[in-house]
């Protein structure tokens, strides 16, 4: 080596002066990917770079959102102390005057008001020790029933509808391990290519294997190029696509009778109802061909496995429910379900989706997916936390409705835990206002989101680098993010926050917590022989296992990597099939000549949610930098709408501005926008405030509009084809 090779490498040591490794994982999806972050400081700067860590789930591949999340958690933007809004400007104020704040308007809301009169809205971001400790803050610090959860508008449908099939909720009856080697998969509503691009090996390689794949969509989208057959059905139409599928199954007689007889009540009922319906009708409801039913369905009948996946496009849908249990009475009729690459998986949307919907957020919960109503469920949980059973409060409402109640009064103060409602929720001008009504706003965030803007006062969050706790992904997998980077500034941890919120309020005995490790095992007692079994799971065996899949009873299980193998979850042990109609709910917002196209949402990979974390990653908005209307040629051209053009798209609750991209992958009575945009580009000030009866899931999927060009001048022109 030379003389000046060596001078080079010496001089190249000494510019990196140091280097530290943060482990962690993704704060986005919940594939929940494990990963490191380095930082190395190189001479005045420093340079960060993530890459993948082995675990079950992933095997240590990352997409390019994890890839790319340190960018907000380093953003200089991120709120590093509290923010107190002075004459309509957010000034920084010391914790303890923060404190001081909401003691002082807390008290006296609960005196004028009530002790209802408080609200507390969560989030699926949160960890399974914060998700937890806010359900136990609202009804042991605050006492009120007003509490509930931004995943009410991601998984609501297919958790109530596994409930009431299965008697419980666990995202995925089997692991992911077992999806390559089924034989036929549908993918119902769902692109995972896309949403979670990490999970797509797995049925790349099932389909290596031989299996087939099903996609059902109104859209072409990256996993339905993967699938052998696509079923481009009209938006809406789910329930009813089910129910064509069983009707077929059954009248060909690939149904299993015995797996029947033992294990599932209703059949009866549902081949009745389904012996009324002529496939014609499917035909014409669904806009899909008798052949292309009969072979969907003859290839999931005659296989000996299969597996169904659903996801938010026909979840959320204001007859979700009744959508996600059709699929599921086609996983029963089959008796695919309960054994080796046979079962059901809910792709949860966000990172823990799971987890945070089992221990006390939603309305109508206790820890352990106990219910609030049920006395011995109240009995347990007021033991656990020290209180009395009658000081509980009841049950409250869903999280839209929430905010009808802001708006009419009877909530007057909001504690909002990293989440955005003014872009993610329905009607979001109408959320918009209600929070406005409020006598007191407080949001916990990273960023001043446009939820925040509306606060009196703002509290910094803590980062996926920095806080650590446990997540439980997709798979129903509880894993321990380690998250050991310092805290920036005065930042405190969500955990934290809780914890001297519920002191100032006098409450402080209750939530003595020092660690989020004292945080789990409390968890672990309190969900201990409810559905969602944590007790068997220690941060010790998280470390050594890399993860394990609840229920797990004891300290000495394993987890359970299959459910039902033996019996459902309802006492009797069965599952229960239940016949839906076949005609969708309408909407009230359906397609009229005013309102003649349909319009679906969903999202785009470079992107996440509301955007409010993707959007300061300088590489995700490289990649999409703005917002867009996918509207099929044939269907520009009528309303003459020219590509890459700025086009207005309006509904019965408001309009938005994008930019139109003609595109062969809709259908022709249907256009996609992303949700990730704010303002003008906004997409949920478009869809209504119609909630699914059973879950209050908002009709995302199906929304009635009108598109026409837009002007400079904000008068847009509108073109009512003929034909």
């Amino acid at each position: 080596m030379t003389e000046l090779m060596l001078k080079y490498f010496r001089t190249k040591q000494q510019e990196v002066q140091s280097q530290k490794v943060y482990d962690t994982q993704c704060p986005f999806c919940s594939m929940q990917c494990k990963m490191q972050l380095i930082e190395q400081r190189v001479v005045s700067r420093r340079n960060y770079k993530t890459v993948g860590k082995d675990n079950p789930t992933t095997n240590g591949r990352l997409c390019i959102k994890g890839m790319s999340a340190h960018q907000h958690a380093l953003h200089h933007e991120r709120i590093k102390q509290p923010m107190l809004k002075v004459d309509g400007e957010f000034v920084p104020i010391t914790w303890k005057k923060a404190l001081g704040h909401i003691r002082e308007k807390y008290t006296a809301i609960q005196r004028e008001d009530g002790l209802d009169a408080l609200s507390v809205y969560g989030s699926a971001s949160l960890t399974n020790e914060e998700a937890y400790l806010l359900g136990k803050f609202a009804r042991v610090a605050l006492k009120t029933k007003h509490i509930d959860y931004n995943g009410r508008l991601c998984m609501a449908s297919a958790a109530t509808g596994a409930n009431q099939t299965f008697g419980m909720d666990r995202g995925f009856t089997n692991t992911l391990q077992e999806v390559p080697y089924t034989r036929c998969i549908i993918l119902a509503g769902t692109n995972l290519a896309e949403c979670q691009p990490t999970a797509m090996p797995y049925f790349e390689k099932a389909k290596e294997n031989g299996a087939f794949i099903i996609a059902i969509d109104p859209r072409e989208t990256a996993t339905t190029k993967a699938a052998d057959l696509h079923l481009k059905n009209k938006p809406g139409t789910d329930a009813a696509l089910a129910n064509g599928l069983l009707k077929i199954l059954i009248e060909e007689q690939m149904i299993d009778q015995s797996f029947i007889q033992k294990r599932v009540n209703g059949f009866e009922e549902v081949r009745e109802y389904l012996s009324s319906i002529e496939i014609e009708e499917i035909e014409s409801i669904t806009d899909l061909s008798k052949e292309e039913l009969y072979q969907a369905a003859s290839i999931f009948g005659q296989e000996e496995s299969g597996m169904i996946f659903t996801a938010r496009g026909i979840e959320q849908q204001t007859d979700g429910t009744a959508a996600v249990r059709g699929f599921l009475n086609i996983l029963l009729a089959t008796g695919k379900i309960g054994k080796a690459n046979s079962g059901y998986g809910a792709i949860t949307g966000q990172g823990n989706g799971q987890g945070a919907r089992e221990h006390g957020q939603k309305a109508d919960q206790l820890p352990g997916y106990r219910s609030i109503e049920k006395e011995e469920d109240r009995a347990y949980i007021s033991k656990v936390w020290g209180v009395e059973e009658k000081d509980l409060p009841g049950k409250g409402v869903s999280a839209y409705e929430m905010f009808e109640k802001a708006y009419e009064g009877t909530i007057s103060g909001m504690f909002i835990m990293c989440s955005n409602p003014v872009v993610s929720h329905p009607n979001s001008n109408f959320v918009e206002k209600a929070l406005k009504n409020l006598k007191s706003l407080i949001v916990v965030d990273m960023f001043i989101s446009e939820t925040a803007k509306l606060a009196d006062l703002i509290l910094p969050a803590s980062s996926y680098l920095e806080d650590q706790g446990t997540m439980t992904n997709v798979e129903g997998r509880v894993t321990l993010r380690e998250a050991n980077r310092p805290l920036p500034g005065n930042v405190k941890h969500d955990w934290q926050i809780i914890c001297d919120m519920a002191k100032v309020l006098g409450k402080g005995d209750y939530f003595s917590f020092t660690t989020a490790e004292e945080i789990f095992d409390e968890l672990r007692v309190a969900s201990r022989g409810g559905k969602a079994d944590y007790f068997g799971i220690t941060y010790e065996k998280l470390r050594k296992e890399d993860g394990i899949l609840w229920p797990c009873p004891s300290v000495e299980h394993r987890g359970t990597k299959r459910l039902f193998e033996d019996s459902f979850a309802h006492k009797d042990g069965r599952a229960k099939m239940a016949a839906i109609s076949n005609l969708p709910r309408v909407p009230k917002q359906s397609q009229s000549k005013k309102y003649p196209l349909l319009l679906t949402t969903g999202r785009v990979m470079s992107q996440y949610l509301t955007g409010e974390q993707t959007r300061k990653s300088s590489t995700l908005v490289a990649r999409n930098f703005e917002s867009f209307m996918e509207i099929h040629p044939h269907t520009a051209k009528k309303y003459q709408l020219e590509d890459h053009s700025v086009v207005k798209v309006e509904s019965k609750t408001g309009h938005i501005k994008v930019r139109c991209k003609w595109s062969m992958k809709t259908r022709k009575d249907t256009v996609f926008v992303p949700f990730h945009w704010v303002g003008t580009q906004n997409v949920n000030k478009l869809v209504s405030d119609d909630l699914d009866p059973s879950c209050k899931m908002p009709g995302f999927k199906v929304i009635a509009v009108r598109v026409s060009k837009a002007s400079s001048d904000g008068n847009e022109e509108m073109v009512y084809p003929d034909e």
